[in-house]
């Protein structure tokens, strides 16, 4: 009887292994081998996966997305820059209230060229998660999802959408924002950046996701470096000594502000 049960666990721990071995990498697979890997395994997941081969479209459809998002990176920086802020402020000083707003809006219409590439066609897929990889990549996007919720009630959502500004007829090029350390601003310097992360990698991934996510990545790594010169003006030392002991884009389990170290930083 245990011998029977042995065999019996052994086959149930090799049958469960080469199901969850088919469902992560049949994607990779050519559909041939993927009909192949479905009869052998019964995983109906397999049967209904889509195999799409990189087409002469594809690839001029990734330049063009590619070339978007840097245009994209390029206008964005440029006209956060202080410098571009300055020459705005001193040429039309009237503009200047209007000028985060206006910034916001233009934002969000960029991004639209990309939102049309990223969809006018079906791309090849890269990689899907199944069995317990999706409850894994559904639970981390719920966080990710909830954190910055909860975050946005540690923002001056005024002052950082622009209307601040623009009622009270603000002229400074310089943003008014106090320093403010929030709970999850003791983990990492750009929480907001870190969840958007969690979410852009943990979705299904095609290969207009993958470059996009790439792209949204590197920019977040190079463009809070830049954000963080200017609030190294706007702040001083104080910013310093922070970025010291808070790492910039994923949290550390060693590296992190007390709460009390928090409010010496931070303006009360």
């Amino acid at each position: 009887m245990s011998d029977w049960s042995g065999r019996m666990s052994a086959g149930c721990v090799t049958a469960y292994t080469e199901g969850l071995t088919a469902q992560f990498t049949l994607i990779m697979l050519p559909q041939g081998e993927i009909d192949t890997v479905a009869n052998r395994t019964g995983s109906p997941d397999a049967k209904n996966v889509e195999s799409h081969s990189m087409t002469l479209d594809s690839w001029f459809y990734g330049g063009a997305l590619l070339v978007a998002w840097l245009s994209y990176f390029a206008a964005h920086s440029l006209l956060a820059s202080l410098w571009v802020k300055r020459r705005v402020a001193s040429r039309w000083p009237e503009f200047t209230r209007a000028y985060r707003l206006a910034f916001n809006v233009s934002a969000i219409v960029l991004l639209l060229p990309i939102v049309w590439l990223s969809t006018v066609q079906p791309w090849p897929i890269l990689w899907q998660w199944h069995g317990i990889g999706h409850w894994i990549a559904d639970g981390l996007k719920a966080f990710a999802l909830l954190g910055f919720i909860w975050s946005l009630k540690y923002y001056d959502l005024q002052e950082f959408v622009g209307l601040r500004q623009w009622r009270r007829h603000l002229t400074a090029p310089e943003d008014q924002e106090c320093l403010r350390l929030s709970p999850l601003h003791r983990f990492v310097r750009h929480p907001w950046y870190f969840f958007a992360m969690v979410l852009i990698w943990t979705q299904d991934m095609d290969v207009g996701k993958c470059l996009s996510g790439v792209m949204v990545t590197l920019y977040f790594t190079v463009g809070s470096r830049l954000e963080e010169k200017k609030l190294l003006v706007y702040h001083g030392e104080r910013y310093r000594r922070y970025m010291e002991q808070v790492p910039g884009l994923f949290p550390s389990p060693w590296k992190f502000l007390r709460s009390e170290e928090a409010e010496r930083l931070g303006d009360v």
